[in-house]
């Protein structure tokens, strides 16, 4: 299904045409989807999709919203996770300049302190850190629409859908293989959109120090390698991040 998924989605961005290119992932979601219900529901070769979550779920409510705690210890293991955010976003506005040829440099610090005050008001509620997300990105590298006010549309329809349970339990019965293959064209895409970012910026792969770096943040990421401290995890951005970080300041030592 995940062959579908991804299959589905590079057919349409090569061939489609118009408004089809433009929908490619949602062309690929739908497609790969009517394939797997076929197979399923219909041969009964797999776990059928079942309607009764989106049956059930009502047309409007509102999020559960939890009063900030605070706690020594959560707050030493969830510190760190912002140098990850702030690593993460740095990465998206450069992948971002990548792909449009402008430099998103002088944008930086608006985009940190959008982050930070979006991940004051997202814990204040009892939500998680939030960052740029590189799905969107993705999306943005596929379709190559690029509008700003497109995104800004696009977030207030998020905003209002994120109050129905109707959309959010329609999102849940999206079978997981087809996410699956759907998430492979997403992050593929922002990752060439980093090697894109080291071909523009004649990155010298022939100097060992960058070659070590590059090849193993590279695997930590894209491989989901996640390391685990008792009840706190750190996932592949996060090892990658820190990998990359740490292992530059090690192989860097005593060279100017």
């Amino acid at each position: 299904m995940q062959v579908v998924a991804f299959a589905s989605i590079a057919l349409a961005a090569v061939f489609a045409r118009g408004m089809t290119r433009r929908l490619l992932v949602l062309v690929g979601l739908v497609a790969a989807t009517l394939v797997y219900a076929g197979l399923t529901n219909g041969l009964g070769w797999g776990k059928p999709i079942s309607d009764g979550l989106l049956a059930n779920a009502a047309w409007f409510g509102v999020p559960d919203f939890t009063a900030p705690a605070f706690d020594a210890r959560a707050i030493i293991l969830i510190a760190p996770v912002a140098l990850i955010l702030v690593a993460e976003n740095l990465g998206h506005l450069r992948a971002v300049g990548a792909m449009t040829g402008h430099s998103m440099d002088p944008y930086v610090g608006r985009a940190f302190v959008g982050d930070g005050v979006a991940t004051m008001v997202s814990g204040g509620v009892g939500g998680t850190g939030v960052t740029t997300y590189a799905e969107n990105i993705g999306v943005m590298a596929a379709t190559r629409i690029y509008s700003t006010a497109l995104f800004v549309v696009a977030g207030l329809f998020a905003i209002v859908l994120g109050f129905s349970p109707k959309f959010g339990a329609l999102i849940r019965t999206v079978p997981l293989p087809v996410m699956g293959g759907v998430s492979i064209v997403i992050f593929g895409l922002v990752a060439v959109a980093g090697a894109k970012i080291w071909v523009d910026n004649k990155v010298d792969f022939t100097d060992s120090r960058n070659l070590m770096v590059a090849a193993i943040a590279l695997i930590l990421g894209t491989g989901d390698f996640t390391l685990k401290f008792g009840d706190f995890a750190i996932g592949g951005i996060g090892t990658a991040t820190f990998g990359a970080i740490i292992l530059n300041a090690v192989l860097s030592a005593g060279r100017r």
